[in-house]
């Protein structure tokens, strides 16, 4: 396995005894080093094997993350945020050992201003949990990576998903964050201005930091009015590219879609197995239309007169919330989905994104690339902005097919950043993506993102060996 994986082989030092001792006195029950508990919290949904810490602190408060991190600090010990396990790019693993420390009990949703479209919550809150809370409001918080992944863990890798086309990605949403520094300060480097040119701009510097500059532990983010009426649909072509161009055709035309999906033939009889539906085996199109009756019902005729001059057919509308529900959760299980068509596989997902004139190419592209594969794959994403994710399903106890995955996935990635495009839409770079991003920003680009964490982090500390190399 290690093979094609050398990063993995990283130094690791044992825990130190004393501060195990300290991290013990100080959390008491919420201190492991339990095998099960360890394993749990070294692996997640990457195609890396399970890489445990040597322990786990499960934090509730600010003052729990500020003292683990002061006690590692002060042990020159590796410290990974841990928030729903969802990451795909190796981000959790504790490649030099250390402490895992587990911000999922750090759940508390600390305000709801409905008058400033803004919330504010700890960390470990999900996006469900927080879409539950706001009900009653009349708001949304519409970032929606699929997973039911927590709002810190979001921000930490400035994801995105399927409502990016419309309302952003984490980047756009974020107004805010308390963090703790490697030395233990507790920073809350924002007010809840809808804007500001005060100073640098250590929000944004921390959204997509990955847990390598700092451990985030509240959020505000961004509020919207649940739209007046919200229409989904359903549209399957003769063609990749006849889907892929009515999307460019839809975005070109600036048609306000707030969701558009590609799923191909593969994904689609894989989500038919998996949720039970009956959806046509195609390549097919998901959208959705937010606004109010009249601007939805137009969005929706001007895409459904598009994809009919595509060869596009079978527009099947899901107008009811329970009906749009089940579409779009059908569509967040794609994933699950593509890995039980192959019992016992583990998945290896690109995350390419490039400019909206050049998504046919890339798509159609990375589509001839797999089309060598060995293995099976599906191709799916959220195409309205560029971005779209080939799943390989890979043997895990093959190293001649992990190799082979590594191999396509280099050269599908290669073809983006030709296409002035990028390693990771959405993703980040974790462990698996750092030659990619060498090559993408360039040596000087590098040398000041390290210059900065030397500025954040002297002792490395904070989940070291990502985004780039210890």
């Amino acid at each position: 396995m290690n093979a094609p994986y050398p990063v993995l082989e990283a130094i690791r030092r044992p825990l130190p005894a004393m501060l195990g001792d300290a991290l013990k006195a100080r959390f008491a029950e919420r201190f492991s080093t339990a095998a099960a508990v360890r394993e749990h919290h070294g692996k997640d949904e990457s195609p890396f094997p399970a890489t445990p810490p040597d322990a786990v602190v499960f934090a509730q408060s600010n003052q729990d993350v500020i003292d683990a991190v002061v006690l590692c600090a002060e042990h020159c010990t590796p410290l990974i945020a841990y928030g729903a396990g969802s990451s795909l790019e190796g981000h959790l693993l504790a490649i030099h050992g250390g402490v895992s420390l587990d911000v999922s009990g750090m759940n508390q949703i600390l305000a709801i201003q409905a008058e400033d479209l803004t919330a504010t919550v700890q960390a470990g809150v999900t996006r469900k949990q927080l879409n539950e809370a706001l009900k009653s409001s009349g708001l949304f918080f519409p970032i929606d990576p699929g997973a039911d992944a927590s709002l810190g863990g979001m921000a930490a890798t400035r994801a995105s998903g399927t409502n990016a086309v419309r309302y952003g990605t984490m980047r756009e949403n974020v107004l805010g964050l308390s963090v703790v520094t490697a030395d233990g300060r507790l920073l809350r480097p924002f007010n809840r201005a809808r804007k500001s040119s005060a100073g640098y701009d250590l929000t944004r510097l921390f959204v997509g930091s990955e847990g390598t500059l700092g451990i985030i532990t509240e959020v505000t983010v961004r509020l919207y009015p649940i739209p007046e009426a919200m229409s989904a649909a359903v549209v399957n072509f003769p063609s990749l590219d006849a889907a892929v161009n009515t999307v460019i055709e839809t975005i070109q035309l600036g048609v306000p879609v707030a969701r558009s999906e590609y799923l191909c033939p593969y994904t689609i009889a894989s989500i038919n197995a998996y949720s039970r539906t009956r959806l046509r085996e195609a390549h097919t199109l998901f959208f959705e239309f937010h606004g109010t009756e009249a601007s939805a019902r137009e969005q929706a005729e001007t895409v459904q007169a598009l994809a009919r001059d595509h060869g596009g057919e079978d527009f099947e509308w899901a107008l009811r919330p329970e009906d749009r529900t089940r579409l779009w959760n059908a569509r967040h299980n794609a994933y699950f989905a593509l890995l039980q068509s192959r019992p016992g596989c583990k998945g290896l997902s690109t995350d390419t994104c490039v400019p909206i004139s050049r998504l046919a190419d890339s798509i159609t592209g990375a589509r001839a690339i797999l089309d060598r594969a060995s293995m099976p794959f599906g191709i799916l994403g959220h195409v309205g902005d560029g971005n779209f994710h080939c799943a390989l399903l890979i043997d895990p106890a093959n190293a001649a097919e992990i190799a082979e995955s590594e191999r396509l996935n280099n050269e599908i990635v290669r073809l983006a950043q030709s296409m002035e495009g990028t390693c990771t839409g959405e993703h980040g770079i974790g462990l698996h993506k750092i030659d990619f991003l060498e090559h993408e920003a360039g040596p000087d680009a590098i040398q000041l993102m390290r210059a900065i964490k030397r500025a954040f982090d002297p002792h490395n500390i904070l989940n070291p060996g990502k985004i780039f190399r210890s």
